[in-house]
């Protein structure tokens, strides 16, 4: 298991990541397994999602800006509950198949860390396991 840090710049952002996870792959040596990622926090997530034109995180960025705003009479005292939402709703977990030590994603796959609640220091928990 390797920890990654990931800094955000942003309130929200989505930050690609799959360097990182290609990185623990070939640390690891595997070379056909799967790799699990994984987001100790509560108020950022990761997905998988299109790499090729910027405007898909635009776009998913604003449709959960605008479906969660960031007041909207929430009583958690902490005026981020809009980013416990997000992050929720995007998940903690994300597990990529690995085949001849390469990450198996589509031609238009990235795997994205998704910050809701930065600028922050974070961290990205990846575990490489074999198929036996």
């Amino acid at each position: 298991m390797e920890a990654y840090a990931v800094e955000s710049r942003q309130r929200e952002e989505l930050i690609d990541v799959t360097h990182l996870v290609q990185e623990a792959v070939n640390t690891s040596g595997r070379q056909s397994g799967v790799a699990h990622c994984f987001v100790p926090h509560t108020t950022a997530g990761i997905t998988i999602n299109e790499n090729a034109d910027p405007d898909v995180r635009r776009d998913i960025l604003y449709k959960l800006a605008k479906e969660i705003p960031q007041s909207d009479g929430y009583h958690h005292a902490e005026g981020n509950s809009d980013a416990h939402l997000k992050a929720s709703l995007m998940g903690f977990s994300q597990q990529v198949l690995i085949e001849k030590g390469r990450l198996v994603l589509g031609t238009w796959q990235a795997v994205y860390f998704c910050e809701f609640d930065g600028p922050r220091r974070r961290r990205l928990i990846i575990k490489v396991q074999a198929f036996d």
